[in-house]
C-alpha cells in the first residue's frame, strides 16, 4: 500500500544564457516526486513549473495514497481521471508523468530488481546523442561543447539548435551547421533542431543550402502541432524528420503516426504520461513501422529505452545531464556512445541528494 506522496521543485541556474529557435532561459526547474511503501522509496521527476507540486499535492496524492503499490497501471488510470476537469495537457500531464515514474521505480525496488529487469531488457545499453549547441552560443563555446562530446565522450552523433529568432537568421543557422560539421569531422552524425521555428519552405531551403554538411536528423523543422507541415518537409528532405516531444497522450502520437508526419517519434516520459504511457506510445509507433527516440532526461529514460524494441536512441541533453548529475546519486556516464543502465541497483538506481538540491528549492 502506498503510504506517502511528496513533491518538491528546484530551480537551477544555467551556466550561461541559453536559447533555441523559439525560446530562451537562464534557469531550469526540476520537480521531484517521491512515493513510499513497505520501507522502500520510489523517485520520479519532470522538468516544468514549480506549480506542478500543487497538482501532485492537491489532485493526485489523494488518489495514490492507500493504493496497491504494485498496481501501477490502475493508479495511472486513477490519476488521469483525477485531472480530467483540469485537462491532462500541461502541468497536470507533467505531474501524472513524474508520479507514474516514481511508482514504477518503487515497484521495482519492492521486488528487488532494476526497472530493465522488471520489464525485460531488449539490449544491455542504449545509444545516445549529444544535445545542446544553443543558438546563444558563440563559435568558441559551440566548438568546446562539440569537442567534449566527440573527443572526450566519443559520441557518434551530435545535435545543435538552429532556427534562431524564429527563423529570421538562416544565414547564421547555415554557418553554425557548417561549423559543426567541420569540427566533428565526416564520421559523426549531425543532427539539427529548429524547435518549430521555420515554415515548411524555410526548412527545406535550409537543408538544401547546407547540403554539404550532411544533416541526417531534422527535429521539429516546423511546429509539432503542424502535422501537414511536418509531412511536407519529410517528403522533400533526405534527413529524417522527428517530432513528438510535446505530445502528452496516446491519441496525439497515434494521429502523428497515421499522418506520416515523422520518420522517428520522440517520446518524453516526463511529459507524456510516464513509463506507463511510454510503452503504449512505443507500441503504436512500432505498428506504423517507426522507431522512437527519448527526449531529454537521459538518466530517467535509460532503463525504459533498454526495454523498448523499436528504440533508436536517447537525447543526452546538456542541461538535464548537468542537473541530474548534481542532484541525484548514481547518474550515468556515457560508455562508447551508449548509456548502460545498471542491473545491480534497484529501480532506476537514482535517489535525490537532498543536501545538494536544498539550496535550489523553490517549492
Amino acid at each position: 500500500m502506498i503510504e506517502t506522496v511528496s513533491a518538491s521543485a528546484y530551480t537551477i541556474p544555467t551556466e550561461q544564457h541559453e536559447a533555441d529557435g523559439t525560446a530562451s532561459w537562464d534557469a531550469t526547474t526540476i520537480v521531484v516526486v517521491t512515493v513510499t511503501a513497505g520501507g522502500a522509496t520510489g523517485t520520479g521527476w519532470t522538468y516544468g513549473a514549480p506549480a506542478i507540486v500543487r497538482v501532485v499535492d492537491d489532485l493526485l496524492s489523494p488518489v495514490v495514497v492507500g493504493a496497491d503499490a504494485v498496481a501501477v497501471p490502475a493508479i495511472w488510470a486513477a490519476m488521469v481521471a483525477a485531472v480530467r476537469n483540469n485537462t491532462r495537457a500541461g502541468l497536470c500531464g507533467y505531474a501524472v508523468s513524474a508520479l507514474d515514474i516514481a511508482l514504477w521505480d518503487l515497484k521495482a525496488r519492492l521486488l528487488g530488481c532494476s526497472l530493465s529487469q522488471l520489464w525485460g531488457p531488449v539490449r544491455p545499453s542504449v545509444p545516445i546523442y549529444g544535445s545542446g549547441g544553443f543558438t546563444s552560443f558563440d563559435a568558441d563555446t559551440l566548438d568546446e561543447q562539440l569537442r567534449t562530446w566527440v573527443d572526450e565522450l566519443h559520441l557518434p552523433r551530435v545535435k545543435i539548435k538552429i532556427g534562431e529568432s524564429w527563423g529570421h537568421r538562416i544565414d547564421r543557422d547555415v554557418a553554425r551547421v557548417r561549423q559543426t560539421r567541420s569540427r566533428i569531422g565526416p564520421d559523426v552524425e549531425l543532427y539539427v533542431d529548429a524547435n518549430g521555428a521555420y515554415t515548411p519552405k524555410q526548412a527545406v531551403r535550409l537543408v538544401t543550402e547546407a547540403a554539404d554538411a550532411d544533416v541526417v536528423w531534422f527535429e521539429e523543422p516546423v511546429s509539432s502541432e503542424d502535422l501537414v507541415g511536418l509531412r511536407q518537409v519529410r517528403d522533400r528532405v533526405s534527413a529524417d524528420v522527428a517530432a513528438g516531444e510535446y505530445g502528452y497522450d496516446l491519441t496525439y502520437f497515434a494521429t502523428m503516426c497515421a499522418a506520416g508526419a515523422v520518420d522517428c517519434v520522440q517520446i518524453d516520459a516526463t511529459r507524456a504520461g510516464g513509463y506507463t504511457e511510454w510503452h503504449r506510445i512505443a507500441a503504436v509507433a512500432a505498428g506504423h513501422q517507426l522507431q522512437v527516440s527519448a527526449h531529454c532526461a537521459p538518466n530517467l529514460h535509460a532503463h525504459v529505452g533498454a526495454t523498448t524494441p523499436n528504440l533508436r536512441h536517447l537525447e543526452y541533453f546538456s542541461d538535464h545531464v548537468r542537473i541530474e548529475q548534481l542532484v541525484f546519486d548514481n547518474a550515468l556516464t556515457p560508455e562508447g556512445g551508449d548509456l548502460v543502465p545498471s542491473r545491480d541497483l534497484q529501480g532506476h538506481g537514482m535517489t535525490l541528494r537532498q543536501e545538494r538540491a536544498a539550496p535550489y528549492r523553490v517549492a
